[in-house]
């Protein structure tokens, strides 16, 4: 039984997770568009925003929040607009370097991954 409740909260705990990456890159689509010339305004990154931040407040009220995954949601949602940045710089070099981005980025990636647990060597006795 308690097996299958870890197996609820993983699954909670990573669509948190992935609805703060999204949150992330729309709101630095967002704040792309409005910065940058090269970029056009699209209204499904606004929509998204929307979606994924209602869903994300949804899953708050519904479901307790373990003690690390607030910080681990916010530095989800850094990685999600750090990463569009470096993406949306690549796509037009005239922006700007996106090296920083890119650092940043895999630094976040690798604290997630700790904190998560999947940088942890796995026991021989399985």
């Amino acid at each position: 039984m308690s097996n299958e409740t870890n197996q609820v909260d993983r699954g909670s705990e990573t669509k948190t997770l992935v609805l703060a990456v999204i949150a992330g890159m729309c709101g630095d689509a967002m704040l792309s568009w409005l910065t940058m010339s090269e970029v056009s305004f699209s209204i499904f990154p606004l929509i998204a925003l929307v979606l994924s931040v209602q869903a994300l407040y949804q899953e708050y009220l519904s479901k307790p929040v373990s003690e690390d995954i607030p910080l681990v949601g916010l530095a989800c949602f850094f990685v999600g607009a750090f990463g569009h940045s470096a993406f949306i710089k690549a796509q037009h070099p005239g922006a700007g370097s996106n090296m920083l981005a890119i650092f940043i980025t895999l630094g976040l990636l690798l604290w997630v991954a700790k904190k998560l647990g999947f940088m942890e060597r796995q026991s021989k006795a399985e």
